[in-house]
């Protein structure tokens, strides 16, 4: 693993309450990687409007290393999708993981996705629906059926192969994140979902591992109000896949 290196990139809108915490776990988790790894942190505001990147500035000034991070901010709301994707592009390391703000996933959850990269996966994402998959504590009911319900929805439309595409925790080789990412156009929550697809058809190999994963109640998917959004973004995403596919026939 000597002189490798690895961009966190992590997208945020509205996250000023958890700004400073998680500054300070990347930065932890910074030192505690060298000089194995080289790690930096892309940190995307998607036009927050609570102070989220003043508190991130402040949190940054505050580490060991300021350098390592990169803030970057987006001057209206546009959609995780959208944020993810300015991070990744803007990274230029071997390696991108893709990170929520609320550490649902924590860093150190990073070494088994690593694993499978190194035997030669392309991309290795955190899955929450694997046998060795914990989540601490458990969903209520109620998101649980939700969430199954979207999983069974998803399934039928498109990656049938692929249990969980919505954890949000991801590792990419960095040329495969940059080329998949420059194509993106779900812009909303659902673009992990595109990017999977347009893996398949790329015919790069994801590899899902088992993930512990802390439940976090202040969820911003609003299953009723997003539910034909969702629809017509799974649409979009089916069609792209099957038009690809015809084209390559």
């Amino acid at each position: 693993m000597s002189g490798r290196s690895l961009t966190i990139v992590v997208p945020l809108y509205r996250e000023a309450a958890r700004a400073e915490r998680l500054v300070r776990a990347l930065d932890e988790f910074a030192m505690a990687r060298a000089p194995q790894l080289a790690v930096s942190a892309a940190l995307v505001d998607d036009g927050s409007d609570d102070g989220t990147a003043d508190r991130l500035a402040a949190a940054i000034r505050a580490t060991r290393d300021s350098s390592r991070f990169r803030l970057i901010q987006h001057e209206s709301n546009r959609g995780k999708g959208a944020a993810v994707a300015t991070g990744v592009l803007a990274a230029t390391t071997d390696l991108v993981l893709m990170s929520d703000a609320d550490l649902s996933a924590p860093l150190s959850q990073f070494d088994p996705l690593l694993a499978a990269v190194d035997a030669g996966a392309d991309i290795a994402i955190g899955s929450r629906d694997l046998p060795g998959s914990r989540l601490e504590p458990p969903q209520p009911l109620r998101r649980r059926l939700l969430a199954w319900s979207f999983r069974a929805l998803r399934r039928h439309v498109l990656l049938p192969d692929i249990r969980d595409t919505q954890c949000g925790f991801k590792l990419f080789r960095g040329d495969v994140a940059r080329s998949l990412f420059s194509e993106l156009a779900t812009t909303g929550w659902l673009f992990d979902c595109e990017i999977l697809v347009r893996a398949g058809l790329a015919g790069l190999r994801v590899v899902e591992t088992p993930i512990v994963w802390r439940n976090d109640p202040d969820s911003r998917v609003r299953p009723l109000r997003d539910a034909l959004p969702t629809l017509n973004a799974l649409r979009r995403i089916a069609r792209l896949q099957s038009g690809e596919r015809r084209r390559t026939e």
